[in-house]
């Protein structure tokens, strides 16, 4: 069998005129190389290494299926490349999708604007690197060695040809190295019948290879590998049957993550599979089964709204405000399946901020809570009800912490997303934003520039070096939460805190836990302020330490 060169293949693909076109179906996930993986596979292709075969489906279905990319954009949608369904021979490719999407950018289209250039002075003897062979892609190229690669491939001129019209333009230092790398990329792009694929046909032969079948097809061709999650296979198995699906998640999570956070498919799809008595538990069989796919199908809004009524919930009564704050998606799914199953009683829940803030802070949900999941999940289902002191005994029950002790507190930095979780208690929500631009913000009381300016000498070199690493100054000790307009001009911004306190009522002090000895606050007695300040946050949590 004779196969294709790599610049045959890639004009197949979005032509119709052969053989229908290559295209992508439904059931492939969005494109996820980066630029340097791309840069890697044109590397590997002039080094001939093998870059694996290909899965293609030969059919006339009627199946959604979509374009492939040629200028593409981190924030471009798949819902821009959808091809109008039809019964027309076409080639969908189940396996392979990254690889020929990362042809076709490099050798038709650009990469956020960007266009993939070939260092022709690369490839020598004395290379020494992880790329034998650079290709780098740019707006505009740093130099004239670097020409752009698409146009070596798409033409009908020599290497020779070539090397002196680039001699022309001003590269004549190596021109033997230029005609060498022009001949070998010509040789394996244009030459080289290098598209190895595999044939799965559905027009010669329509009883083997169904539908449901080309599915289990591309699962199996995929999960051996590390290109698809399990969430991405379960949803493959979804919208092979439902034509909105994907046009569905991508709404809810588009709407879902407008503001800061993070939501992704497979908590959706395991919040789905918990609504309806199937357990936390990723597992294919799930989702072959046809009643769940229909009922996802059938409820799919009155789901969304649950999942949107919780996260709206945590948005307007906590300071889990986005991505960063909300170390475990999964400590919200109960609430997500008492919302949806007793929505009459939502909101009349009560300590539910104590359930969600206890629960993050000591890593209730960490690991693989899965059976802890479905030992909540049915206990609301039998009692009807969310109690958080119940369900803080199946926690304790199921061998998980709920306990906090005062190191976790004490280390508390920063940037770790529990910080907020613990100012989300201390304030008690008092400062609750009613827009997104008045956030609270957490700032450092003795500010980072004065503190990175303090000197000591080290007794060892004699030299010296900071008085405080970054540990020292992003201890939760110095650290508390101002309200954007405090914190933003005109405000605190870097003032010390015996400027910053001088004019602050008593109420304010005490809201903040600082230590009322002004002479604490001034920058030579840093630790003591911190060593102090520590015993009133410690004090103010004895009720969360373990006794």
């Amino acid at each position: 069998m004779e196969y294709p060169t790599i610049r045959q293949f890639v004009n197949y693909l979005n032509n119709p005129e052969y053989l229908g076109g290559y295209w992508l179906p439904n059931i492939q996930r969005q494109f996820v190389w980066s630029e340097d993986q791309i840069e890697r596979l044109f590397d590997s292709i002039m080094r001939e290494y093998p870059i694996g075969s290909l899965l293609i489906w030969k059919t006339k279905s009627k199946i959604k299926h979509r374009r492939f990319i040629d200028h593409y954009k981190k924030t471009i949608s798949l819902l821009d490349s959808y091809v109008g369904q039809n019964e027309n021979p076409k080639l969908l490719i189940l396996d392979g999708q990254q690889r020929l999407q990362s042809l076709y950018i490099g050798l038709k289209g650009t990469y956020e604007g960007k266009y993939l250039y070939f260092n022709l002075l690369s490839g020598n003897e004395s290379f020494n690197g992880e790329k034998k062979y650079e290709f780098k892609f740019f707006t505009n190229p740093p130099s004239s060695n670097w020409i752009k690669f698409s146009n070596i491939i798409f033409t009908d001129k020599t290497a020779g040809e070539l090397k002196y019209e680039i001699k022309y333009q001003g590269i004549e230092n190596d021109l033997r190295l230029i005609e060498k790398n022009i001949n070998i990329a010509q040789r394996v792009f244009c030459q080289k019948g290098s598209m190895i694929y595999q044939q799965v046909d559905s027009i010669d032969r329509p009883e083997l290879y169904n539908d449901d079948d080309i599915v289990e097809i591309f699962i199996r061709a995929n999960s051996g590998g590390t290109k698809l999650d399990k969430s991405d296979l379960l949803f493959s198995l979804l919208i092979s049957s439902w034509d909105e699906a994907d046009k569905n998640m991508f709404n809810l999570l588009e709407e879902l993550n407008n503001d800061g956070f993070n939501f992704g498919r497979d908590f959706i799809l395991k919040c789905c599979l918990v609504i309806f008595d199937k357990g936390a538990r990723y597992e294919v069989k799930k989702f072959r089964d046809d009643s769940i796919k229909n009922a996802i199908e059938e409820q799919w809004f009155l789901i969304t709204d649950a999942i949107k009524d919780v996260k709206d919930f945590i948005k307007g009564k906590t300071f889990i405000q986005c991505d960063k704050v909300l170390s475990s998606y999964l400590v919200l799914i109960p609430l997500i399946y008492f919302r949806y199953h007793f929505k009459n009683k939502w909101k009349d829940l009560s300590d539910i901020n104590n359930y969600l803030l206890r629960s993050l802070l000591a890593g209730a949900f960490s690991g693989n809570p899965d059976s802890l999941i479905d030992k909540i999940i049915k206990h609301i289902k039998e009692k009807c009800d969310f109690n958080v002191d119940e369900i803080f005994s199946i926690v304790r029950n199921d061998g998980r912490n709920l306990e906090i002790d005062s190191n976790i507190i004490q280390n508390l930095s920063y940037s770790d997303k529990r910080i907020h979780l613990l100012f989300n208690l201390w304030y008690d929500f008092n400062y609750t934003p009613a827009y997104i631009q008045n956030e609270p913000q957490i700032d450092h009381i003795f500010p980072q520039s004065v503190l990175r300016g303090e000197r000591k000498i080290d007794i060892s070199t004699g030299r010296q070096i900071l008085k405080y690493k970054i540990e020292d100054r992003d201890n939760i000790g110095n650290l508390m939460l101002l309200t954007r307009e405090e914190n933003g001009a005109g405000g605190k911004t870097d003032k010390l805190p015996e400027e910053w306190f001088k004019d602050k009522s008593e109420e304010y002090l005490k809201m903040h836990l600082i230590p009322a000895d002004k002479d604490l606050w001034k920058v030579e007695n840093y630790e003591k302020f911190i060593m102090e300040r520590k015993k009133l946050i410690l004090q103010k949590f004895n009720y969360l330490l373990n006794k």
